[in-house]
């Protein structure tokens, strides 16, 4: 053993001992996913009434899906999902319109080669 080395003595103290509460309690969490889902129902609607392309349906209801999953994973989920709403039915808009101009293209050069 190091001469220099000298032994430390160990205290401890009284076990402290308290308690943890929820950041949120559960019954006010599910009051918000039904407030959220109700939004989203309503938000969809709203989507599928202004357009006009049966075809847009299925990726502006995923895109509601997915806006509400990700602003329940938030701390305020009914304050992020009308701009993450927003963000993806712009995205999906813009995809369908690609899909649907791919098609065309895909259409018509299929007719040449036949």
């Amino acid at each position: 053993m190091n001469k220099r080395a000298k032994p430390v003595r160990i205290d401890f103290a009284p076990e402290n001992r308290f308690t943890v509460e929820p950041a949120r309690p559960g019954p006010f969490r599910a009051v918000e996913l039904n407030t959220l889902e109700r939004l989203k129902a309503k938000s969809l609607r709203q989507l599928l009434r202004e357009s006009t392309d049966p075809e847009v349906y299925a990726t502006l209801q995923r895109a509601a899906n997915d806006a509400a999953s990700l602003a329940w994973a938030t701390d305020y989920p009914l304050l992020f999902f009308p701009a993450l709403l927003d963000e993806l039915t712009h995205r999906a808009r813009h995809q369908a319109g690609r899909q649907k101009h791919i098609r065309r293209r895909s259409r018509s050069l299929i007719e040449q080669a036949v």
